[in-house]
């Protein structure tokens, strides 16, 4: 490692995040003294201004473009700008979490219920849409702890507030990464339940289809559930304006077992992502297109 490598690694450790960990902090104390509306608001405010003018548009605005090509220029801006709206309400709202339960509806909270009951081990599935917080506390306010795997921040103060905030989901959180994937086994082993948010590319996963395009998806849940023999459960929330929600929980998926492993995994991958695609379409605004789903 060259010393210039040395020294820029640790002026970003001693300099670098301090400054970064004081701002986030003093962003979400701004937000906690706020009524929740007023938070979202200026959350969305924020980021449909700002948002627009960083070089993340770029590629956000390429994903709508490919993804639906048939809408107008005009309506692509419109998106753009709606999910910068979003993402800074989502912001705004950690600080709120245990109020934004409160505003949101669920529907098909007895399939959770009937999970809890049994103890079925269950997959929950999600994407970045709306505030995707929402569906760990579906779960686990109606009865279901859940684990939930997340990429730890490289800044150890920020994930120390990340960790305060998330607090009130009641969820377990585990890191991405061998230790991560070793306590999902073992939750489900126990018949636990797992929640994950599929949407992300996954370099070493497998070409799915995905708005017409193969996207380079993931095939963990898949695999889990013919481990395990999980039940796969969708769940999806849904921004009715403001800080108000819908969390709807659908039926679980009915599991291929044909006795070919992989074309199993790949027909349940198959119909997760044309799944996750009519969400996206029914409400474009409210997802988050930064993701870089697909090739360039």
């Amino acid at each position: 490692m060259s010393t210039r490598t040395t020294f820029a690694r640790l002026r970003r450790r001693y300099l670098g995040y301090p400054l970064e960990a004081a701002v986030l902090y003093a962003v979400y104390g701004i937000f906690a003294v706020l009524p929740l509306d007023a938070a979202s608001g200026l959350g969305g405010w924020i980021g449909r201004t700002v948002g627009p003018r960083l070089r993340a548009s770029r590629k956000a605005l390429r994903n709508i473009q490919r993804a639906l090509p048939d809408e107008t220029p005009r309506r692509q801006d419109e998106i753009l700008r709606g999910m910068w709206d979003n993402l800074g309400r989502v912001m705004a709202e950690y600080a709120h979490l245990d109020e934004v339960w409160h505003r949101t509806e669920v529907i098909g909270a007895e399939t959770i219920r009937r999970m809890a009951e049994t103890r079925t081990p269950t997959l929950f599935f999600s994407a970045h849409i709306a505030n995707w917080e929402i569906n760990l506390m579906g779960a686990t306010r109606n009865g279901l702890p859940v684990t939930a795997v997340y990429r730890r921040p490289n800044n150890p103060a920020a994930g120390r507030l990340i960790d305060h905030v998330r607090a009130v989901t009641g969820s377990r959180f585990v890191p991405k990464g061998r230790d991560g994937a070793r306590e999902v086994m073992a939750t489900l082993k126990n018949r636990g339940s797992v929640c994950m948010l599929i949407d992300q590319k996954m370099n070493d996963g497998i070409p799915i289809p995905f708005f017409g395009r193969d996207a380079m998806t993931a095939p963990a849940i898949a695999q889990l559930a013919l481990r395990f023999d999980c039940a796969i459960v969708p769940a999806v929330p849904e921004r009715l304006g403001g800080a108000n929600f819908r969390l709807t929980v659908l039926p679980p998926m009915d599991v291929p077992t044909t006795g070919d492993r992989e074309a199993d995994i790949r027909a349940m991958m198959v119909r997760i992502n044309a799944l996750v695609e009519e969400w996206v379409r029914a409400r474009p605004e409210q997802w988050l297109w930064l993701h870089r789903r697909w090739p360039d």
